[in-house]
């Protein structure tokens, strides 16, 4: 998943999809900037939406815990953590698909396909931000950290499933909502069936705005004959959308109940579900930057749900 800039937004080096005037390419020096764009630092929506269930899960356990707030330590660690291995996975991504990258007009850019970062270089650099996020891991419990071990078979997948399927949003569904389940283990150092319905619904979150995110390459896609929920879904995209959002909104609202939520939480939810029916009500998915805009929108879907879990566990802390 990546970002686009406005057209002609970038600054001289920058790829076509990069954020405008990120500090990447005003600030950084020369020799970092390619890995920098391999690691997707200019884009930085990939790490947001890695994030969003790791915190969702940290401040449905304070809600369970009737804490004030979600653990701070964790809440930090859990952001370095997402911006290392959403880097290290989509470095990952890229040596396993520099040759189709290289047949795609906006993708042959690309630190790996253009030379700007030979293979071995780009391995170096995904073994030293594993090594970041396997730092941050080992600050958790034993529990935790072993499942933090066993979403690495989804990640290491990941990059093939479009070679054999045109559903590899599951797998990514599979492998980016695995937060869900950390930020709570991280608390109890176990799970529960409230983090599991919280899983099971960032899934089908990730399903929707992956699928909008896909419109912008079904051509390109369909052409070097790799697979997407685009292409299934095509001119009935708008209902799959509405479905995969409205059975988030349902898993959230019963793992809600499970942790005897309040309402605060419930009209963040609310709020969230009011996004989404922009989302599905707005998208062309004919036009790149509208679904663009609208696939990086679900960050502040991610905001208003975890503010009403948040507000929800502060009322309740300090209301009793």
């Amino acid at each position: 998943m990546l970002e686009k800039a406005a057209p002609g937004a970038t600054t001289a080096g920058a790829l076509p999809d990069s954020v405008a005037r990120h500090w990447l390419d005003r600030y950084a020096p020369d020799w970092l900037k390619p890995y920098g764009r391999l690691a997707r630092w200019d884009r930085p929506i990939g790490w947001w939406l890695l994030l969003w269930p790791c915190w969702w899960s940290a401040a449905l356990a304070s809600v369970q815990a009737e804490g004030a707030f979600p653990n701070i330590w964790h809440m930090i660690l859990f952001l370095i953590g997402a911006v290392a291995m959403r880097g290290a996975g989509c470095t990952y991504n890229d040596l396993v698909d520099q040759d189709i990258d290289a047949k795609v007009a906006r993708t042959r850019a690309r630190p790996i396909p253009s030379g700007a970062v030979s293979w071995q270089q780009a391995l170096l650099f995904l073994f030293l931000q594993c090594l970041v996020g396997l730092l941050v891991l080992v600050q958790f419990n034993a529990f935790t950290i072993m499942l933090g071990f066993a979403s690495l078979v989804f990640v290491a997948i990941y990059p093939f499933m479009k070679r054999v399927t045109h559903w590899p949003q599951i797998v990514l569904g599979i492998s980016f909502s695995w937060g869900a389940l950390v930020g709570w283990s991280a608390v109890f150092g176990s799970l529960a069936v409230a983090p599991v319905l919280l899983y099971l619904g960032a899934i089908s979150w990730t399903m929707a705005y992956d699928t909008i995110y896909a419109h912008q390459d079904k051509e390109d896609d369909a052409l070097i004959g790799i697979g997407s929920t685009a292409q299934v879904f095509g001119e009935f995209t708008r209902p799959a959308l509405a479905g995969f959002f409205a059975l988030t909104i349902l898993l959230m609202a019963i793992a809600f109940v499970l942790v005897d939520a309040s309402v605060i939480a419930f009209i963040g939810l609310l709020a969230a579900a009011g996004h989404f029916a922009w989302q599905v009500l707005t998208l062309d998915i004919d036009d790149a930057d509208n679904c663009l805009t609208r696939f990086r929108s679900n960050r502040d879907a991610g905001t208003i749900i975890f503010a009403g879990l948040c507000l929800d566990a502060l009322v309740r802390a300090i209301f009793g």
